[in-house]
């Protein structure tokens, strides 16, 4: 129907979807030191609004690096995004966040051996704020950020599953 640089609109017969153009793939971090989970807070267009999110990028976004691996594009993402530099990432697979509409899957990688070598805040443009929280304070700064108007991203109910169960 519709092909842009980074996503494509589709149709297969009566149903209507997104994915990313060119084969692109996503990677998310889960990023866990001395208690502390590295969360990243940005402004998202299509919401309108800032959102509170595990860190998290594009891998082989770029026609020089379109053949970039998963954990490698971890690594880089993570580093740009929260000043952290992780030693290794371990694969946690492959997932999907809303199926029904988006053919979009990501990778998910725990992130091990931190080490604070910047403040982060992303690439120009980007603007990411990070919260560095302690798990047993994540509930409250979930809530706290959603009064003051923030979306949550889906994949923290990875981090509160063990709250609400």
């Amino acid at each position: 129907m519709w092909e842009g640089r980074f996503i494509t609109a589709k149709r297969d017969g009566k149903w209507e979807y997104v994915s990313r153009s060119r084969g692109i793939k996503a990677a998310v971090i889960l990023a866990i030191d001395d208690g502390h989970v590295l969360l990243v807070e940005q402004f998202r267009v299509p919401l309108g609004k800032n959102c509170i999110e595990l860190p998290a990028g594009l891998v082989g976004d770029h026609d020089d690096n379109a053949d970039e691996d998963s954990a490698i594009a971890a690594i880089r993402e993570l580093e740009e995004e929260t000043g952290y530099r992780a030693e290794t990432m371990d694969d946690c697979g492959e997932y999907y966040s809303s199926p029904g509409m988006v053919s979009e899957s990501f990778s998910l990688f725990k992130a091990k051996g931190l080490t604070k070598v910047s403040e982060g805040g992303g690439v120009d443009g980007e603007d990411i704020i990070v919260h560095r929280v302690a798990l047993t304070q994540l509930s409250d700064f979930i809530e706290k950020k959603r009064s003051e108007g923030a979306g949550i991203d889906v994949k923290l109910l990875l981090l509160l599953q063990a709250e609400t169960l």
